[in-house]
């Protein structure tokens, strides 16, 4: 070919198209994945509040949290909400609920070293503190175990310093005497979800600074079975968040910042996803957690669109199995 013929030639040129467009394209290896996509369900507020730690209490009510403002939320069976508790300091991210009825919440604190776990009066009094901020943890999520034990993610570090960790306390923490939180997984940049499998033998985690999914075997509440733990799953993208578990151990990760939640196997393997609504567009990307109402496979997501101008949303989707039995509602 003669010099000019190559200046002639056209360049090859990069397109888009519509798997790769908008601010959280799905990664190549789960686009075929079963998916299907969450209806709204009830609208919290116009704003973009950061909603987080939804549970369920044995009267069917779903109780969460609001992070930067630290209000806690009841919304009933037939979608009336209220304030259980004011705007606080506490900046709760994670709950879980005895089966004595009090509301245990992991809290943020000052995001930097200074959070708490706390107990609470279902009707938010009589506030006791369980892990206190003299103890250098910022607590972000937390699951009972079936001996009223319960687990709780340190949410320190970023992504080149693993100072997180997840940690275990006792049963009987009540906030009468000062409780030990002993390490289970430490060295985690910004530990986030946690969760255990129905039969209480596998503890998962995410993490949110280096995106990893961990599956950790347990021997006892603390102590790892010989070659237990296991990265089974690396994230594309921003950055798993909240984690529950079904029935049939399957795992379900909100990804905080695409607008979905991937569903895994027992073992950690992609199987499904759910999408939010208008994440296309650039909304709804802060799906932040989820839940399993108890005796169903009804699952309520809850996302923020920030300053997106679309409030937040709890959306509805049912999922593979019914939640696991709860510590609550034994």
């Amino acid at each position: 070919m003669a010099p000019s013929d190559l200046r002639a030639a056209e360049a090859p040129a990069l397109q888009y198209n519509d798997s790769i467009t908008g601010p959280a394209p799905i990664p190549p290896a789960e686009q075929s994945l079963q998916t299907i996509t969450a209806a709204p369900w009830f609208k919290v507020s116009d704003k973009g509040l950061q909603l987080e730690g939804p549970v369920f209490d044995r009267q069917g009510d779903l109780i969460f949290t609001e992070v930067f403002g630290g209000q806690i939320f009841r919304l009933t069976p037939d979608r009336q909400l209220s304030v259980i508790l004011g705007e606080n300091k506490l900046s709760p991210a994670g709950i879980a609920l005895h089966k004595n009825g009090r509301i245990y919440i992991a809290g943020l604190g000052d995001f930097k070293d200074a959070g708490s776990v706390v107990s609470m009066a279902p009707d938010g009094s009589d506030i006791r503190e369980i892990i206190p901020t003299t103890a250098g943890f910022l607590p972000d999520d937390l699951v009972f175990d079936d001996q009223g034990g319960f687990y709780f993610t340190d949410f320190k570090g970023s992504s080149t310093t693993p100072t997180g960790g997840v940690y275990y306390v006792a049963p009987g923490a009540d906030g009468t005497t000062p409780a030990q939180a002993v390490p289970v997984l430490p060295n985690l940049s910004v530990a986030n979800g946690v969760g255990l499998s129905p039969d209480g033998k596998t503890l998962w985690v995410t993490e949110f600074s280096r995106g990893l999914l961990h599956r950790v075997q347990l021997a006892d509440a603390t102590t790892i079975a010989p070659f237990g733990t296991t990265i089974p799953y690396r994230f594309n993208g921003p950055a798993p968040d909240s984690l529950r578990t079904d029935m049939d151990g399957n795992v379900y990760v909100a990804m905080y910042g695409q607008g979905r939640i991937l569903v895994l196997n027992e073992n950690g393997m992609p199987i499904a996803q759910i999408l939010l609504p208008g994440r296309e567009t650039g909304h709804n990307l802060r799906s932040t957690s989820m839940v399993i109402k108890p005796g169903t496979n009804d699952m309520y997501i809850f996302t923020n669109d920030w300053t997106g101008g679309e409030g937040s949303t709890i959306f509805h989707a049912k999922v593979f199995a019914e939640a696991p039995a709860d510590f609550s509602q034994q």
